[in-house]
This record gives C-alpha cells, sequence and structure tokens, in this order.
C-alpha cells in the first residue's frame, strides 16, 4: 500500500489523542436525529391527532432506517399508495419499488397492518357478532378492502352467535371467486357452527353484489337451512363502504 493510501486513514489536523474512533464519536449528530426526537415526543404527548400521516409512517419507519432521513421515504410512499392504509396493505415487492425501502422497513409497515387486524379481530372474539356489527365490519374491511384479488372468507358462529372460527375459503382473480356451497356446509358442519356469515372483497371498490353473488349466497342458505346453519349475512366489501345482502333483501 503507497504512502498516500494509508494517509486516508490517518485522524485529520486538530483530531483529539484519543484517535478516530473518539473524533467520531464526538461527530455532531445528523440534522434529523433532534427531529425524531422531537416527533417522537409530540406524538407520545398527542397521539395520533398530533401527527399527519407522513409523520406516522415516519415513526413507523424509524427502527428499520436508523441513519437516514425518512420523511422523504414516507411522502414518496403516501404519493404512491395514496393513504397510510394503501402503504401499510401494500405487498412487499411493492413496497420495496420506493427508494429507500428494504426488507426491514417493508417488515416493520406490514407489521403495523398485522397488528391493526388483530386488534380488530379480538374485538369480535368471544363476543356476540350480531350485536357487535360495527366492530365486525371494520374488522372485515381492514382485511379485505384493499387486497388486490377477491377472497371469500366465512365466519363461524356457536349457538350464542360468538365467533368460533373465521378461515378464507377461496381465493381467485380481480373479479371472480369459485365457491361451492356444499362445502362451506360441510365446513360448518365439522366446526359444529351454528350460523355462519359470508364475506368477500371487491378489489375494484364497488361493494355491489353481482347477480353471480346473489345466486351463490341464496344457494347456500337453501343448502344450510335445513340441517340447522343459519345464514346470518353474506358481505360485500369495497373500499370505504360494504354492503349486506340481507339488509338490501337479496337473503
Amino acid at each position: 500500500m503507497a504512502d498516500e493510501d494509508l494517509d486516508l486513514f490517518e485522524p485529520a489536523p486538530g483530531t483529539p489523542a484519543g484517535g478516530l474512533a473518539e473524533a467520531v464519536e464526538r461527530a455532531p449528530s445528523p440534522h434529523h436525529a433532534g427531529h425524531r426526537d422531537r416527533l417522537r415526543e409530540r406524538f407520545l404527548r398527542g397521539g395520533t391527532e398530533a401527527v399527519q400521516d407522513y409523520e406516522l409512517l415516519e415513526l413507523l419507519l424509524f427502527a428499520a432506517i436508523p441513519r437516514r432521513d425518512v420523511k422523504p421515504i414516507a411522502k414518496a410512499l403516501l404519493k404512491k399508495f395514496g393513504s397510510v392504509a394503501g402503504v401499510v396493505t401494500a405487498k412487499p415487492e411493492e413496497l420495496k419499488q420506493v427508494d429507500g425501502i428494504k426488507d426491514a422497513a417493508a417488515t416493520a409497515l406490514k407489521a403495523a397492518e398485522a397488528v391493526a387486524v388483530r386488534m380488530l379481530r379480538d374485538q369480535v372474539m368471544n363476543r356476540p357478532v350480531i350485536s357487535s356489527w360495527d366492530a365486525l365490519i371494520d374488522y372485515c374491511t381492514a382485511s379485505l378492502a384493499y387486497r388486490d384479488v377477491e377472497q371469500f372468507r366465512i365466519l363461524f358462529l356457536d349457538r350464542r352467535n360468538h365467533l368460533i372460527a373465521d378461515e378464507m375459503q377461496q381465493k381467485g382473480t380481480v373479479d371472480h371467486t369459485p365457491v361451492y356451497p356444499r362445502e362451506v356446509v360441510k365446513r360448518a358442519l365439522e366446526l359444529q357452527a351454528c350460523a355462519i356469515i359470508m364475506v368477500h372483497n371487491h378489489p375494484s371498490g364497488d361493494p355491489t353484489p353481482s347477480q353471480a353473488d346473489i345466486a351463490m349466497t341464496r344457494t347456500v342458505r337453501d343448502v344450510s337451512e335445513p340441517l340447522g346453519i343459519v345464514l346470518h349475512d353474506h358481505v360485500v366489501v369495497g373500499r370505504g363502504s360494504y354492503t349486506s345482502m340481507r339488509a338490501q333483501g337479496f337473503i
């Protein structure tokens, strides 16, 4: 190695006798370090109402990206996905298309989604679902509203209408999910369920049920009722709204 190469590792003039490591320890913090402390303090003091959407994303990204200003990344995420919900429900590979988002950051964002869904699910578990309808809709919306393909789920209830299982039965395309009524009833019998609520999403965002949705729902009702299994409802979830087939008179 040439002498001039060795100079690259020499302390700069005025560096304390403790050497380069000590100089690094004394180096000033980057400008965003103070911003992080202030944002954390404001959030802890005022909660979600005290921060804007991009700042909430910053808080999620702090631990995953410790040595970089994450404000531009948070704003880029919102620009690409439109909302906080759009960000945390995006696929990891979509998140990583944003500059600065690697595996750790994508994991942090997806974990935030998982926490939200688990929290909403806990609010409907071991409670009469019919009397907790708003909580049920919140849970279904969080689980399904932003999916890019149709998913068909069934909520299985006991005789007190408590949720005993929530299962995805089928995953389809952007506008269709194959559902087999006899398989629905078979699974209800296996779980000894006394009632069911069917739920599926429309990736288009429009929760209006199709004629195929209505026909399938009526077939499930006709197959299940003679076996003592009540079909309470079939809910179609869109983005920001939903349709209850029972409320619309389709059941």
